[in-house]
């Protein structure tokens, strides 16, 4: 198998899975406990929250640990706007559905939900934040990287023009941690959503930072764990494991961000040197280091990916966590893009355990797997699918 899916979910790294293992077996007390049981399991939390505000450069204090981005981008609009009546939330077109379906609770409450647009790269413009900001505006929720084609929003200009109106800036940073180099206090967020199995660590685990001083409202009420902000006994394995993979993630970033990149732009050049009719999605400059997006013009995406699983590729089209909706991409929509370029579709997305001659082993399946759909394809006589080479 040929893994390139890392945007839908990692491979756990061995010294993640390592480290939560005594977790799972001899430290199985609950934190809560003042026993030494209790005492040892409550050590190891302190330890992975130190580890994972240490990789975005944030207090411990600062990082509540959740089930994973989508509890955090909820706990975010939940959690403010259950502070006022009514108010306006400021988002863009091209969210995951964890943000953009309780914005659409949100709205059927009464609160005012505006939608910022995106350009065909998939960049908001800011003088459109400038102009639709008010003294209504209780929250800006601007995601980090997007997910499906890995635009990079200008979160430091975003964060300065918020607090210039005093208000609260959220990114969801589940795709970009791990993939850049994110510090908290240099970019100026106020709220930051993480995901644990985006970089290598367990799934269901994840944290939101939460600058000192902003005010959230609880989601789930009890035993008032994580700062009496989400009550519940914790998964002290997964948390431990969160922790470790985020270490990792520091310890090795600069250099894994330079592989991946290097393999993803090996991908880029052969798939647009070999494969006709082919475009490159996203902005070309400002993108995850991970991500390559590709529309194939004539062919149907969801064929492409079960095809690609044929040869051992694992592939996707968007969003896994969309997957089963069977809806179209909200995100390649926003960005113009016509039924025919949705429908053609393809990510990859890389990860820090895939190697050269993996790339062009995919390279060489996909030209195949291409040609053989174009070649029954209802659009062939409409374009030149002939190969390059």
């Amino acid at each position: 198998m040929i893994y390139l899916d890392n945007a839908a979910s990692t491979q756990i790294h061995d010294d993640v899975l390592n480290s939560m293992l005594p977790y799972l077996r001899e430290q199985y007390g609950n934190p809560s406990s003042i026993h030494r049981y209790g005492r040892l399991t409550r050590k190891a939390i302190h330890k992975a929250r130190k580890q994972i505000a240490s990789l975005i450069n944030a207090d411990p204090a600062e990082i509540l640990i959740t089930s994973g981005g989508t509890e955090s981008n909820n706990t975010v609009l939940m959690g403010i706007s259950s502070q006022f009546p009514s108010g306006q939330i400021i988002t863009s077109s091209i969210e995951h559905d964890a943000i953009l379906e309780p914005c659409k609770k949100l709205s059927s409450n009464g609160f005012q939900i505006d939608y910022l647009p995106v350009d065909k790269f998939g960049m908001i413009d800011l003088s459109n934040l400038e102009n639709i900001i008010s003294k209504n505006t209780l929250l800006v929720s601007i995601m980090f990287g997007n997910n499906e084609v890995g635009t990079i929003q200008p979160i430091i200009e975003i964060a300065k023009i918020c607090h210039k109106h005093n208000v609260l800036f959220h990114t969801d940073a589940v795709q970009a941690i791990g993939k850049l180099h994110v510090d908290v206090n240099e970019l100026g967020v106020d709220l930051l959503s993480i995901s644990s199995h985006k970089l290598h660590g367990p799934k269901g685990i994840g944290a939101l930072y939460i600058k000192n001083g902003v005010k959230i409202n609880p989601l789930i009420l009890g035993g008032g764990q994580e700062f009496r902000l989400r009550s519940g006994t914790e998964n002290v394995a997964s948390i431990v494991g969160f922790g470790q993979a985020c270490e990792i993630a520091q310890n090795h970033l600069t250099e894994n961000i330079v592989y991946v990149k290097k393999l993803r732009t090996l991908l880029v050049e052969k798939v647009l040197d070999q494969i006709p009719e082919t475009t490159f999605n996203g902005h070309f400059e400002f993108r995850l280091s991970n991500n390559a997006h590709f529309t194939f013009l004539g062919v149907n995406g969801e064929d492409l990916i079960i095809k690609l699983d044929e040869y051992g590729i694992a592939a996707s089209t968007g969003s896994a966590c969309s997957v089963n909706t069977q809806k179209s991409s909200h995100v390649l929509e926003s960005m113009g893009f016509s039924l025919e370029q949705i429908t053609g579709s393809l990510r990859l997305t890389i990860g820090i355990f895939n190697t050269e001659n993996e790339i062009k082993e995919t390279v060489d399946i996909l030209k195949n797997v291409v040609a053989e759909l174009r070649a029954v394809s209802p659009f062939k006589e409409k374009y030149s699918f002939t190969s390059k080479n």
